[in-house]
């Protein structure tokens, strides 16, 4: 169906479950914000979303959490439950809880209730990992809007997989409300997922940076590896692919607990492999995934070797640290601090190999990798799931160059592209 038009800019609306094209109105407020340069808020596909009529007189589960906010910092459950003639039923939460209050992998929050909204909060990283007929039995329609960060290994993406799954068996139509994927929409880095290694950091072959937002994402799941459920995205107005999040005009939220700024986000889709190491990925600091380390580590020493390989946009500082939780708690780490000094030409998976790399030829008896379980796998190596495969494992243990193992990933992003290019929506 084409919904009836406002006076108004139009936008496009993806709805897979058709194959169509269909038309939304979008006559919010533009409002101009100084970041270098003046840009036009980007209006969220939540913010479109509520100037249609697609949840009226409709029962509504919504997929969240606390980074699920508007411009006016807003939250999508309250927004759709002042909603005039629309019923929110339930609340879903991904990893870290709904309140996005638990810290670490593998811990799980339990279902409870919203005391201020008088509904169910379904977890979805609990005893299940995707809703459960009952959990859906009451809606007529799920809505999804989850901040992504732009890197494989980030869970909420499968969460949102999952539950086009569930819904898919309950018949149920599921909206995904676009976000910005807050590293941009242009680079796309790393190597591929081998579908042998898939787990719940990695369910489908993309590379560890994408380039996608997680609208995008959803048509890519549900259509070119055949999730097959009802769905519509809501794109977003006002984002262009070159945007990083800090040009957007929208207040950045932490998306998870150890992602409290955009820098995080940058650099995250190569440090989030020191999470397969026995080294510390910067957890229990001020600056997780910029700061690596651990107690044996001579940090000058590494930062000269890891500066020596003249990678682009990046400058590898010498510190020391004390993380105060998580890996290596109240001891002193030598490390390095990633520091990005040109966003453009910045290879965030590139840089982070470059450093495990020399952190091993440091001493090759103190660097181990991480034995599992790790998000749920209690056979392979998490360095392996993460990686997407044990072929970067094995290509660091063989000593192989920085500048090889990146090489190695060009033939399979190429072939991604040219599938990813099918459901770019801007």
């Amino acid at each position: 169906m084409v919904h009836p038009l406002v006076p108004c800019n139009p936008i496009v609306v993806h709805n897979s479950s058709t194959s169509k094209l269909h038309i939304s109105d979008t006559n919010g407020n533009n409002i101009n914000r100084e970041n270098g340069t003046k840009v036009m808020t980007t209006l969220l596909g939540s913010d479109l979303l509520l100037k249609t009529d697609r949840i009226t007189g409709k029962r509504v589960g919504i997929v969240a959490n606390p980074a699920s906010l508007d411009a006016s910092f807003h939250h999508i459950a309250d927004r759709i439950q002042d909603q005039q003639g629309t019923t929110l039923v339930a609340l879903f939460g991904p990893q870290h809880g709904f309140n996005s209050d638990v810290q670490d992998n593998m811990i799980e929050t339990d279902h409870t209730v919203d005391q201020t909204r008088g509904v169910p909060i379904f977890s979805l990283y609990s005893d299940t990992r995707k809703p459960l007929k009952n959990m859906l039995a009451d809606l007529d329609l799920l809505v999804i809007d989850l901040q992504d960060i732009g890197t494989r290994v980030y869970t909420y993406v499968y969460t949102m997989a999952n539950c086009l799954r569930a819904c898919r068996d309950s018949g149920l139509p599921v909206i995904v409300c676009d976000r910005p994927n807050p590293i941009g929409g242009i680079e796309v880095e790393g190597p591929l997922l081998d579908q042998a290694y898939a787990s719940f950091v990695g369910q489908f072959p993309i590379p560890m940076r994408h380039g996608m937002t997680i609208g995008e994402l959803a048509l890519l799941f549900n259509e070119h590896f055949d999730i097959g459920a009802q769905l519509e995205v809501i794109p977003m107005k006002n984002w262009q692919r070159s945007m990083y999040y800090d040009v957007t005009g929208l207040p950045w939220m932490m998306p998870s607990p150890n992602i409290p700024t955009l820098d995080t986000a940058i650099v995250y889709p190569g440090s989030v492999l020191f999470e397969g190491t026995v080294l510390s990925e910067g957890r229990g600091t001020t600056r997780p995934f910029e700061i690596l380390g651990a107690p044996w580590v001579s940090a000058e020493r590494c930062a000269e070797r890891a500066n020596s390989a003249n990678l682009p946009g990046v400058y590898f500082r010498p510190l020391a640290f004390v993380p105060t939780f998580h890996k290596h708690k109240d001891n002193m780490c030598g490390g390095c601090q990633i520091h990005i000094t040109d966003r453009k030409t910045f290879r965030a998976v590139e840089s982070a190999v470059n450093l495990m790399i020399v952190f091993r030829q440091e001493s090759i008896s103190d660097f181990v990798w991480r034995k599992p379980p790790y998000e749920y796998e209690h056979t392979k190596t998490p360095i392996d799931i993460l990686a997407g495969s044990a072929l970067l494992r094995s290509q660091i243990e063989a000593n192989i160059s920085i500048q090889e193992i990146s090489q190695s990933w060009k033939s399979s992003i190429e072939e991604f592209l040219q599938i990813r290019a099918r459901y770019l929506l801007y």
